[in-house]
């Protein structure tokens, strides 16, 4: 008891916002449990340190709110909704201009506390009801206490959104870690559309917030990580490629779960964006990634279609769970182009020493014969496949040239033929 209310002073006194938060921390509010006159003494002790009716009214509802919750049943559910009076009154001393900006890590700190008692809460709730419910929407749903927790970010998230005091004293220094929150939700939820909404708030904002740049690390790694995630499942792999190596490099070496979770978006990312293999030095920052992706990074370098589909096959657990599974399936094409690769240079070269640039259809249908491409879905014996094949290369801009179906050949540019490959 002593030792909350001295933090609790402390913070007040050096206006710190950090230390503030950690006497709202279920951890911290597990020792008001011990002291039945806390609710008796609470005005006295705010006094102390408070001044003004409005800052001491808005502390005692907080308090009195974390008070209950040390008093809550052991009960998941009753614990998180008892947790929810505490985010309640912190809104209810934001929304009164109660709390100043110096405060806001208690807003990190609910929300992410809220968010962890309601996946609780969830996770433990019963699967089968003893009684049934009179009405449907009484029927214990599966994560309902995440929905309302998402309401009650989005609650807080609004709120500081529509702060119009001047940035040094604003509340919308909390955005980016209330958006983090909601995308973690969103997609625990598998409601990931809702992501869209958070990332069109702040750009309407854009104009008045400072650069994100200006907002502590840890807002900025997740920020880009999850913006970077719902870049590649909209399939728009070069905004998706920019804030993933944003969060990538601005990432802890030491956080190597955060980095695992990076380099599980950017290493296929890096695979389509560049058409080129990632190289074994960014592999190597993962043992695990470097054990899922590197089988099929060894395909696509040695232009191996069986090797590729059997990778994908070891690892389609991982990758579908994941939602890479269709993504790096488009990996194939850069495969069959280096397999392309090497027909044009297997070939001996011209009289004059140039390599030739008109290669037959017949060769690119016997290579994927001879590599095994019908596990991959090609098998190279009808000549319309191979000519669609080389077609789609051409429109992904990973070969250069032309077809002739006349003569049954492809035509090559002299230059650069295979973009990204030296050749």
């Amino acid at each position: 008891m002593d030792t909350f209310w001295a933090s609790f002073y402390r913070a007040q006194s050096n206006k710190d916002g950090c230390l503030l938060a950690t006497t709202i921390s279920s951890t911290a509010i597990s020792q008001l449990k011990s002291h039945p006159n806390f609710l008796q003494t609470l005005n006295a002790n705010l006094s102390q340190c408070l001044r003004g009716y409005t800052v001491v009214s808005a502390w005692t509802d907080i308090l009195t709110a974390c008070h209950t919750f040390s008093q809550a049943p052991s009960n998941p559910t009753t614990r998180y909704k008892a947790y929810k009076d505490v985010v309640s009154a912190l809104h209810r001393g934001y929304s009164n201009n109660a709390l100043q900006a110096w405060t806001i890590p208690c807003l990190y700190t609910a929300g992410e506390t809220l968010r962890r008692l309601a996946l609780f809460a969830d996770t433990h709730a019963p699967t089968t009801a003893l009684i049934l419910p009179e009405s449907p929407s009484e029927a214990s749903l599966p994560n309902q206490n995440l929905e309302d927790c998402a309401r009650q970010i989005n609650r807080l998230f609004s709120l500081c959104l529509s702060d119009d005091s001047r940035i040094s004293s604003s509340r919308k220094w909390a955005l980016y870690n209330l958006a983090n929150l909601l995308f973690k939700i969103y997609f625990r939820l598998n409601r990931i559309s809702l992501c869209k909404n958070i990332l069109r708030s702040i750009a309407v904002q854009a104009d008045e917030l400072p650069p994100l740049s200006a907002f502590p690390k840890s807002h900025q790694v997740t920020y880009n990580y999850y913006t970077g995630v719902l870049a590649f499942l909209s399939e728009d792999y070069p905004l998706a490629d920019k804030y993933l190596s944003e969060a990538h490099a601005k990432c802890l070496s030491t956080s190597t779960r955060n980095l695992d979770l990076i380099l599980m978006y950017l290493i296929p990312t890096r695979l389509l964006t560049s058409h080129r293999i990632p190289s074994k030095r960014l592999l190597a920052q993962s043992q695990f990634l470097e054990g899922l992706f590197g089988p099929v990074c060894d395909a696509v370098r040695n232009a191996d279609p069986a090797g590729f589909e059997a990778a994908l096959e070891r690892g389609e657990e991982v990758f579908v769970k994941q939602r890479l599974h269709l993504t790096l399936e488009r990996a194939k094409y850069v495969l069959l182009r280096n397999l392309c690769r090497r027909v044009f240079l297997a070939a001996p070269r011209l009289e004059n020493g140039e390599r030739r640039t008109r290669v037959p259809l017949t060769e690119f249908g016997a290579a994927l014969r001879v590599r095994g491409a019908g596990k991959a879905g090609f098998d190279g014996r009808d000549g319309d496949e191979v000519e669609c094949l080389l077609a789609n290369l051409i429109y992904r801009d990973l070969v250069k040239g032309y077809i002739a179906r006349e003569r049954g050949m492809v035509v090559l540019s002299r230059n650069a033929a295979f973009p990204g490959t030296g050749c």
